[in-house]
This record gives structure tokens, sequence and C-alpha cells, in this order.
């Protein structure tokens, strides 16, 4: 690139223009086809198969006959097939599909990813399968269905030998019917050269105007005449933060830790908000067109993860000297603004690709069927909070009570925005029609999140519940031969406590692992019980651990026009522990306690807001509006928020009429 500059000396393209036209040549080059991928996703709420990319076919009433004979031994196997795991293991995929169904230790998710002809299995560690159990299945019952291609006979496989497993019997292969090898290819995609071709050319000629235009500019600066005069140098009042901040005085810290906490809830909001959108445009326009949108939402995460885990550094160390702490600021500061300006410079590609606008019917179409397709998941999730209501306290269902209310208020606010999609269309307006069927978007992911949270944790308890009575004898095989000591005097007031017609088993659990690791650390080293006791604990601790990040996470994301960047932050950190954990106990409660202390501020954050339209005798209307307002879900002047940073993502505004 350096000899081209040189040879054609300073008047030819730049380095930039002329990478993108070396780009656009390798686009013409034959390319190997890119597939639509998956994210995790919601599993069909009215089954237990999931199929994305119609692997199934006439057969599907054969697989859900299998599940339905396995489900007789009180296991519940879900099946998805997507067209690929979207860069992640097949574990991590399933695993994190599982996770966000909220789906509990004697839920089985098989994940099969057609295009790779991989799959993998989410069993939780308590779920009753031994892990060659598992393996055993997986090697003789759906693999040899997956290598020809019959995708059917892989969930038949897995049902009936799961329930063989269960039986006491022998795994048996599945009758092999080879089907078609990719079942979720598409036709024309990026990565076509009948696609790519006529791109790149319009691409060139728009690229050649721009290379004579800047010669014209460069010809005519050379007729200016220059005054030898310069002006003093203005920085305006609003200069962004970063490395303009220097020109200025310096703005005192107490002022300056403000704007970085301001900073970090704003690009909080732009990034969730940009990948939620993000995931709608992937599911209307797959995966391989949105991937610049994507690299642009993961460039940001990664740079508002860097802002967090410095104020963290602050919030640990508040005694750091004042020039630390303003370069840390100041960093904060420099890390939001450049997540905010990638996210802003995509933002006007991602709206002429969505053109939601132009697509507005469509898009209107889809969803309101998923509106229609989360009213029975909400009841769902409702039905699940009063069942345990008999044998769990209130401090042990507290946390997600309301979440079938907030949801269907969520609900409520989207299925008046599609009305109102409806009589904008009828109007011929579209701009007002992409306005409301945006919000309605918006509102039903968080419905969506909030019915998924109250399902998740309905499973929790329901598995605390199971491994009580395993955790108890744990502890007692610990305390053998002891009478006395707090350890003691722990456990025998868990014995009265698990006893209780109510409990919150979740509770009841870590007191009994208290209890049984004080006993655990009277033994010796190599006492036989002790290794094996300790493995199951850390097991209990991670679960437990994911749990309560969860539980922050859905909150602190449903609430988020109220919440504040402590909460944030300690969200943040946790997470950050909790990928770190790989069996680790002491990351595992340092991510629980992150976790705690982020929900109890972001708890906080909403009742400082103040939540009157959440009250009983409040008008569904004004408490759909609150839940839209405090859920970050409309911007000031009752706008949508949308993909993009600070400077955009309130853009999506209806012309006056």
């Amino acid at each position: 690139m350096t000899r081209l500059l040189r040879r054609y000396g300073p008047g030819a393209p730049g380095p930039a223009i002329v990478g993108a036209l070396f780009a656009l040549c390798v686009l013409l080059l034959p390319a190997p086809s890119v597939a639509r991928a998956e994210t995790p996703l919601d599993l069909d709420a009215t089954g237990h198969v999931t199929d994305t990319v119609g692997a199934l076919g006439r057969r599907r009433p054969q697989v859900e006959a299998a599940l339905a004979r396995l489900a007789g031994r009180d296991v519940q196997l879900y099946v998805t097939y997507v067209h690929d795991f979207s860069g992640r293991t097949g574990r991590e995929w399933a695993d994190a599909t599982a996770d966000r169904n909220g789906l509990g230790p004697h839920d089985v998710l098989l994940a099969v990813a057609t295009s790779p002809r991989q799959f993998a299995v989410s069993a939780a560690q308590d779920s009753g399968f031994r892990a060659e159990q598992l393996q055993q299945v997986a090697t003789v019952a759906i693999s040899p269905a997956l290598k020809a291609h019959d995708w059917a006979g892989a969930a038949i496989g897995a049902a009936d030998g799961y329930r063989s497993v269960l039986a006491g019997q022998a795994v048996r292969p599945p009758v092999i019917v080879p089907g078609r090898s990719d079942p979720g290819s598409s036709g024309l995609l990026p990565g076509d050269r009948r696609f790519w071709a006529p791109v790149a050319a319009g691409a060139l000629l728009c690229l050649a105007g721009l290379l004579l235009r800047r010669q014209r500019r460069r010809r005519a600066r050379r007729r200016v005449t220059v005054v030898p005069f310069r002006a003093p140098v203005t920085v305006s009042a609003s200069t962004e933060p970063g490395l303009a901040r220097m020109a200025q005085p310096l703005t005192p810290l107490p002022d300056l830790e403000t704007e970085a906490s301001l900073n970090l809830v704003a690009t909080d909001d732009a990034v969730r908000t940009s990948a939620e959108e993000l995931s709608f445009a992937v599911a209307q326009l797959g995966e391989a067109a949105t991937l610049p949108f994507a690299e642009a939402v993961g460039y940001a995460r990664s740079e508002l993860a860097a802002a967090f885990r410095l104020r963290q550094r602050l919030d640990d160390a508040p005694a750091h000297d004042d020039d630390f702490r303003r370069h840390a600021l100041d960093e904060i500061c420099s890390r939001c603004t450049s997540a905010n300006r990638r996210l802003d410079a995509e933002a006007a590609a991602f709206d002429r690709l969505r053109a939601l606008k132009a697509n507005a019917a469509v898009v209107l179409d889809r969803t309101e069927d998923a509106a229609r397709a989360l009213e029975p998941r909400i009841d769902a999730a409702e039905n699940a909070l009063f069942a345990l209501r008999r044998r769990c306290t209130e401090d042990a269902l507290a946390p997600v009570w309301r979440y079938p209310a907030e949801a269907r208020d969520r609900l409520a606010f989207a299925g008046a925005a599609l009305e109102e999609a409806h009589t904008a269309l009828a109007e011929g307006d579209r701009d007002r029609a992409a306005v409301s069927v945006r919000a309605a978007e918006a509102a039903l992911s968080q419905a969506r999140t909030l019915a998924a949270a109250a399902l998740r944790h309905a499973h929790e308890l329901n598995g605390a519940t199971r491994r009580l009575a395993a955790a108890l004898a744990d502890a007692e095989a610990a305390a053998a031969g002891r009478a006395e000591g707090a350890a003691f005097d722990l456990l025998t007031a868990v014995r009265r406590e698990a006893a209780c017609e109510r409990t919150d088993p979740r509770a009841v659990l870590r007191r009994i692992d208290e209890a049984a690791a004080a006993f655990d650390d009277l033994l010796p080293p190599d006492d036989p019980g002790r290794a094996a006791r300790t493995r199951t604990r850390t097991g209990r601790a991670v679960l437990a651990a994911r749990a309560r990040v969860a539980g922050a996470r859905d909150f602190i994301a449903t609430h988020r026009g109220a919440v504040g960047a402590r909460a944030r932050t300690r969200l943040a950190e946790a997470e950050r522990h909790l990928a770190l954990t790989r069996g680790d106990p002491t990351e595992a409660d340092r991510a629980e306690t992150l976790a705690l202390q982020a929900r109890t501020a972001a708890e906080r954050d909403v009742g400082v807001y103040g939540v009157a339209h959440a009250m009983p005798d409040t008008a569904r209307p004004a408490r759909a509006l609150g839940g839209a307002l405090l859920g970050g879900i409309v911007l000031a002047g009752l706008l949508p928020a949308t993909f993009g940073g600070g400077a955009t993502r309130g853009r999506l505004a209806a012309p006056e009429r």
C-alpha cells in the first residue's frame, strides 16, 4: 500500500479508499455461502419441539409421540433444530438456551444444528442421568441418525434411549430414515457471487465519484488565498469526554464522578437496546446480513465492560488519590464515548437494512404473532408461582412475584402500540406505523424476559426442594459422631427449618451446605467422603450463583429506566466473576454476592423512582405506560428507543401531522 501511494503521489487515493477498493474486488471472487445463524432462542411454548429450519416435516408427530412416551418417566425432553450455533460450541448454545427458558433439573434439551450436523445435550447435574449414560445415548441413538441426515430419528432415538436408561435396559440404535442434508439452507445469500457482483459494482461507482470530488476539492484549495491569521481555538462546553477534555479547564472531581455515572447508564441503555433490536433484525433478515451490526454491538459491549471494570476498581478502593481517580473517570467517559460512536456510526446503515418504515406491515404481522404466543407463556408463569405458594415463603417468591403482572402491562402497551400501527397503516402513514411497531417490539421483548424469569425462578425453587434431602444427608454424614459446636447448632436449626410446611428452599439449601462445609473442615484432608461432598457443594454453589446473576440481569434489563450506575456496575462485575468460575467456589460466591448487591441497589433505585403506576387500583393504560417508561422502552417524548448510541437512539420519530 505504501509503494502504491509513493508511485502515484499525494493526489492518489488515500489508504482507506484503496483498501475499500481492494475489499470490493475480493468480494467479486467466488465465496462460500454464509448461512443464517441462530442465537439462543425461546422454545415453543405450546410443545416440546422447536423447529426453526423445517427439519422434521411430516415426521413431527412421530417425534412428539416419542417425547410423550419419555414424559411418562417424569423426564421432559425438549428438542430444537437450528441452522447453526452462532459461533458458539454446541454445549454453550444448549446451556444458554436452557437457562433462557428456565429448564429445570428433570428437563433435558437436545439442540441440533443442521448445517454443520452437530448436536449438544444440556442436562443438569442432578437430572438423574450419569455422564456415561448421556454419552451412551448420544453415541448409540443420536449420532447414527444425524450422520444419515435423519433429523427426526435423532430426536426419537434420544427419547427412546433415555427411556431405556431409566428402565435399566440397553440403548438401541434408531431405525434410520435418511433425509435432506441441509433443510435450513436458503437461496441467494451474502457470499454468493450473484448477490455481491451488482452490489460491488454500484459501490465502485460511488467510490469513483468520491475520488473525483476529492480531486476537485484539492484543486479548489490551491486557488484559495491564505490569510496569515489564526483565530483562537474555542472549545464548546459540550465537548465530548475523552482527549478533547484536555483543552478545557479541569472539571471538579464531584462533577466528573456524576458525568461518568451518567455516561455508564446511558451507554448501558444504548447497548442493551441495540442488542435487543439486533435480535429482531436477525430474525427478520438472518445472521449474515446483520453481521456488521453484531460486530458493532460486540465492540460497544467490550468498551462498556472495560468502563464498568474501572468503575468497580474505584468503588473497591475509594481512597485513591485525586489524580488516579480523575484519570480513571476520564477513561470511563472515553470508553463510553467510543462505544456510543461505534453504534451511532452504524445507525443509518441499520435503518437502511431493516427498512422498518417500508416493511412496517410485514413486521406488524410478525409482532402480532409473537404477542399471541406470549399470552399462554405469561399464564404458565403465573400458575407456576401460585402453585408454589403452598410450600414456599413469601420471601422465596418475592423476587419474581410481580413479574407476570408486569409482563401483562408490557403486553398491554404492545397491544396499544399495535393498534396504533394498524390505524397508521390504514391512513397510509408508514412513519407513524414504524414508530408504533418498534415500541411494540421492545415491550414484547421485556414481557418475554419477565415471563421467562418467573418460570426459571419457579424451576429453581422446585430444583432446590428436590436437592434438600440429598444435601441434608451429606451434612449428616459429615457431622457423624459430633453432637455439639456451632456447626451442629446450625445443622439442628436447619433441620427444623427444612421440616416447616413453607420454606425458602434455596436459603435452606445454602445453610445446609454451610453447616456441612463447617463439619468437613474438621475432618482430615484425606477423608474419603470429604472430596465428593465438596464437589457436590461446589456444583450447587455455581448453580446458585448463575441463578442470582440471571435474576439481577433480568430485573435491571426490565427496569432500566430507573436503575443507576451502581447496580449496573455490580452486575457487570458479577457476570465477569461468573465467567471465571469454572468450578471455583470462591468465584461463584463472589459472583453471587455481587449479583445480590446489584439487585438490592436496583430495587432501591426503582423505589426512589416511584412506581405509583404499579398500584392495583391504577388503570391498566396508566400502568402500561408507566411500565414502558420504567423499562426504558420509550424515551423522553414517548419515542421508542432504537439501535444506536446516544446521538441516534431516539431518531425514530414520526413527522408532525
